[in-house]
C-alpha cells in the first residue's frame, strides 16, 4: 500500500495528546512508589490532557471525534469475526474494536488519577486536602473515628488507585498488540500514522 495516495486521518491535537499521554502515563507509573511532587504533578497533567481529549471528541476532527470510532454492538461483532478470520474490514479511523479500547482506556486512566487525587487528599494533600470523604457511607461524630475513617479512606482509594493504574497498563499492552495486528493485516504503520498523520486511503 506504500504507493496509495495519502489522506490525512489524525490532526495535530489528537497526535500531541496520545504521545504526551505515552510519556505522561509512563513517567507517573515508573514513579509510582515514590508518591512525590514528579509523580503527583503527571497525574494532573494526565487529567487535564483527557479532560481535553473528552472535549476533543465533540468538537474535534472528524476522526477524533467519538462520533466516528464508537459502534454498535452488531458492527463491533461483526469486526471481531472478520478479524478471526483474517480477513478484517479496514478503518481510515479507529475499528470498532480499537474504537473501544480508545474509551476503556481513557475511563481506566480517569479512575486512576481521580483516585490518586482522593486518595493524596485523604492524606492532607492536593486540591482535595481537608475536605472530608466517607467511603462507607456512615457519618462520624468523633475524633477517634473520624481518624479510623480516614486510614479506611487512605486504604481504600490507594487500593482502587493501584488496581486502575494496573488495568491502565494491561489495556496499554492489549491496545499495543491490537495495533501490531491490525498493522500486520493490513501492510501499514499504525504507529508512523500516529506521528505523521497520514494513512493510505482507502481502495474503491
Amino acid at each position: 500500500m506504500s504507493g496509495n495516495e495519502k489522506v490525512k486521518v489524525w490532526d495535530i491535537a489528537v497526535r500531541v495528546f496520545h504521545w504526551s499521554l505515552v510519556i505522561l502515563f509512563a513517567l507517573a507509573y515508573l514513579t509510582g512508589e515514590e508518591e512525590g511532587a514528579l509523580h503527583n504533578n503527571a497525574g494532573y497533567i494526565v487529567l487535564g490532557l483527557l479532560a481535553f481529549r473528552l472535549l476533543w471528541g465533540f468538537v474535534g476532527t472528524r476522526y477524533a471525534r467519538f462520533s466516528d470510532f464508537i459502534y454498535g454492538p452488531g458492527t463491533t461483532i461483526a469486526y471481531a469475526r472478520s478479524l478471526l478470520a483474517s480477513n478484517p474490514v479496514r478503518y481510515l479511523g479507529h475499528n470498532p474494536l480499537g474504537g473501544w479500547m480508545i474509551v476503556a482506556l481513557l475511563l481506566s486512566i480517569f479512575v486512576t488519577c481521580w483516585s490518586g487525587i482522593e486518595y493524596i487528599g485523604s492524606k492532607g494533600q492536593g486540591p482535595l486536602a481537608g475536605n472530608t470523604h466517607i467511603v462507607t457511607g456512615i457519618a462520624v461524630a468523633d475524633e477517634g473515628n473520624k481518624k479510623e475513617h480516614a486510614d479506611e479512606g487512605d486504604e481504600f482509594w490507594e487500593e482502587v488507585h493501584e488496581i486502575f493504574a494496573n488495568l491502565s497498563v494491561l489495556l496499554v499492552v492489549i491496545h499495543i498488540a491490537g495495533v501490531v495486528a491490525s498493522s500486520r493485516m493490513h501492510h501499514e504503520n499504525l504507529a508512523k500514522s500516529m506521528i505523521t498523520g497520514y494513512k493510505d486511503k482507502l481502495s474503491a
